[in-house]
């Protein structure tokens, strides 16, 4: 078998994340920021945890890759996350400007990059859909359990 692509290395970690926020009870979305070749932030769904409603894995990693680097427009960065973003995702990674945004898999209920809200056309933010099939399935497993847990 080959090795992993850059892309498939750096969709595993933010996956890693997922699987932090899944074992907390958390929505399974994990994020990392990447500027040339290395993670600068990382991050996971933590709103119930902080009683947050705007602590998505996405705000969170951006939050501190702009500290780190020290500037708000992350021009150089990529960023790869678990799940398509949603709404208030898609405009702060549009306000941050990435030189590319990457995501696992689609959100049918409030993806903002393929589904109905939102697209990156408007900021020139090019985007790529990585059909990530561990992605799919952590987020299923999770709302699974809640179904069965109700």
């Amino acid at each position: 078998m080959g090795e992993k692509t850059r892309k498939e290395k750096f969709m595993e970690e933010a996956l890693k994340e997922a699987e932090r926020a899944f074992e907390k009870g958390e929505v399974p979305v994990g994020c990392v920021i990447v500027k040339n070749g290395k993670i600068v932030a990382r991050a996971h769904n933590r709103a119930e945890e902080l009683s947050d409603p705007t602590a998505h894995a996405e705000i969170l990693a951006i939050r501190e890759a702009a500290s780190k680097i020290g500037t708000k427009n992350l021009r150089d960065c990529e960023i790869f996350i678990t799940l398509e973003p949603c709404p208030m995702c898609a405009g702060a990674i549009a306000l941050a400007g990435f030189k590319k945004v990457y995501f696992g898999a689609p959100n049918q209920k409030h993806g903002a990059v393929i589904g109905k809200f939102f697209t990156f056309e408007e900021y020139k933010i090019p985007w790529e859909h990585l059909g990530c099939k561990e992605c799919s399935e952590i987020l299923s497993e999770f709302f699974k359990s809640l179904r069965e847990n109700e």
